[in-house]
């Protein structure tokens, strides 16, 4: 039987070729739509998978004193980042990196989990990396898919001072510090972000602003080059701030408080601008800077002499005699200050049931007012302080700025304190206390407690009679004081006139504080404070004027025995320094 020719119907070709004319014409218009209509956001589409943006961390502004030395700058080294979306083995990754540059792979691990936010987030691997271990990595460029690396301007401290507390130290913004920032979005996992001292209080001008690089990757995630059609931005570095510290000042105490405990705050009185600012012990300003090795951490940790503490703001000490100024004058502001009083000093007064002695054993026989804070006779304040009730004492300790924080711009500051009737009240009970404490509180002991950055405000308020400026260290951040005693023309004078004589006198107890300079004429105060942890506190304070330039001195020795001995001669380099410069230049 014949085969008849298998004949496709005319009706199915011809709906065959409509529907391959349809497909064409569809193709045709996406074809249209995606080149020429969509043409822009689809191009922006393949750039996210081709194109990643980088962000290019800006350097900090530079921390210089008050003649333009440099004390906080920028140093560049590397970083390497990795993109956790292009990775494709990320152990195996790890492990040819520890191979190029002797990272261990526990710190790789340890920052990619530290850092991490999103797939494509850069994630810090590791900082601090020399030129020669990138080197290495750029051999093995093509196996180590979405990783790269940038220079990042670490700190550097290139002038010889310390200056740890004030100058403080930056921290990297981990996941902890990131979700308490207010303003986080300004920051990314492994900025710098200023954690202590004037880093931190001047945060916002001293942190630039990012600039970005784009890099062109291929399917695979490997790094091609830069893309050239896209210009990066350069990052814009943070300003310059400057400080009223003078570096050779500075430079000077430190050396002077090596192996001590204590503090020195020297000041200009006229405008609070802080010259010098000792905490001893310190630590290396460059602690925090790099890796931190955990020997060297656990040192500073367990050091029982606490360098991280800054004392001048944040140290609660007794006073002892350098308040003693405070009882002569809520005495002569009330009227029952008798400046031709004397007595006798034996060495002991007995009071109640108790008796109280003077720091000389021996008594200092005949005293009038004016050798009584010479010499710093204990008993004749104990014998005046009784014509005060223990509010009006508080009264003028608080108008000379006690029991409040100066407002220093240090992120942390201690408000002390100062007893007062209800204060007693609220810690003894009302008959567990006694007009005793009256006699404590003339000696600066008892229930008051300082800050030595308390105790250079006040002595700036005595020097200039109530009109000197907030203590600061920014040369911008010049303030009025938060205080505003306001006492009569003699009472000033008298307190000017007597602290002479500490300085001036023959058995004045800080005679050693002078260093003889022509024109120049000092007052002071001495202390011994009791310190019921250990051997007493060594005090030191006082100002210099010569014509309209007004320096003030704290010194605080720990332990350090009596304030004439062993505090007033720090004084003395200071006044010697700011008042005869160019005697320390020739000795240097």
């Amino acid at each position: 039987m014949l085969k008849t020719d298998n004949q496709i119907p005319k009706s199915r070709l011809y709906a065959s070729y409509a529907v391959i004319s349809l497909i064409i014409m569809v193709l045709i218009v996406r074809f249209f739509q995606i080149q020429i209509l969509k043409y822009e956001t689809f191009s922006k589409k393949s750039d996210i998978n081709r194109i990643r943006a980088i962000s290019l961390s800006a350097p900090r502004g530079l921390i210089l004193d008050r003649n333009g030395t440099i004390l906080v700058d920028n140093y560049p080294t590397f970083i390497l980042n990795a993109i956790p979306g292009e990775i494709l083995n990320k152990n195996e990754s790890f492990m040819r990196i520890s191979e190029c540059t002797g990272l261990d792979v526990s710190l790789l691990l340890d920052n990619y989990q530290k850092y991490y936010r999103t797939r494509f987030v850069p994630v810090r691997l590791a900082k601090d990396l020399t030129l020669s271990q990138i080197s290495v990595l750029e051999e093995h460029r093509l196996d180590l898919t979405g990783i790269h690396y940038d220079q990042f301007p670490e700190r550097v401290f290139p002038s010889k001072i310390r200056g740890s507390h004030f100058l403080g130290y930056v921290k990297e913004v981990n996941r902890d510090i990131y979700e308490k920032l207010d303003n986080n979005q300004l920051y990314e996992f492994g900025d710098l972000i200023g954690w202590q001292g004037v880093e931190k209080i001047y945060e916002n001008e001293l942190k630039g602003q990012k600039g970005v690089k784009y890099l062109e990757v291929n399917a695979f995630g490997q790094v091609m080059g830069n893309v050239a059609e896209r210009m990066g931005e350069r990052p814009i570095p943070g300003n310059n701030i400057h400080l009223t510290i003078d570096s050779g000042l500075q430079g000077l105490l430190e050396q002077s408080m090596q192996g001590k405990r204590g503090v020195v705050i020297v000041s200009d009185a006229n405008n609070g601008d802080i010259l010098a600012y000792i905490s001893a012990p310190d630590y290396p300003p460059d602690l925090f800077t790099g890796i931190t090795h955990d020997e060297d951490w656990n040192d500073i940790l367990t050091n029982p002499d606490r360098p991280l503490m800054d004392r001048n703001s944040g140290g609660l000490y007794p006073p002892g005699s350098i308040l003693k100024m405070i009882t002569l004058l809520a005495l002569a502001e009330k009227g029952n200050l008798n400046t031709n009083f004397s007595i006798i000093c034996t060495g002991e007064y007995a009071f109640g049931d108790r008796v109280f002695r003077c720091w000389n054993e021996y008594g200092h026989g005949n005293v009038d007012l004016r050798r009584a804070l010479s010499e710093s006779c204990n008993i004749y304040f104990y014998k005046i302080v009784q014509a005060l009730k223990i509010d009006e004492w508080a009264e003028v300790a608080k108008e000379l700025g006690f029991g409040e924080k100066v407002g220093i711009d240090l992120p942390t500051e201690q408000k002390g304190n100062v007893p007062t009737k209800e204060y007693m009240n609220k810690r003894y009970g009302r008959y567990g206390w006694s007009k005793g404490a009256m006699l404590n509180l003339a000696l600066g002991q008892g229930d008051v407690v300082v800050t030595p950055i308390q105790i250079a405000q006040y002595v700036n308020i005595l020097a200039t009679r109530g009109i000197t400026q907030k203590l600061h260290f920014g040369t911008n951040h010049i303030q009025n004081i938060n205080v505003t005693p306001h006492f009569k023309a003699s009472s000033w004078e008298l307190i000017d006139r007597l602290m002479k004589g500490v300085i001036y006198d023959a058995g004045g107890t800080g005679k050693s504080a002078d260093p003889k300079i022509e024109g120049l004429v000092l007052a002071g105060k001495t202390g011994t404070a009791q310190n019921p942890h250990g051997e007493d506190h060594a005090w030191f304070v006082g100002y210099g004027k010569k014509g309209e330039q007004v320096i003030s001195a704290t010194v605080l020795i720990e332990n350090g025995g009596h304030g004439g001995q062993f505090a007033a001669p720090i004084a003395r380099v200071a006044f010697n320094y700011v008042f005869q410069p160019s005697q320390i230049v020739e000795n240097q």
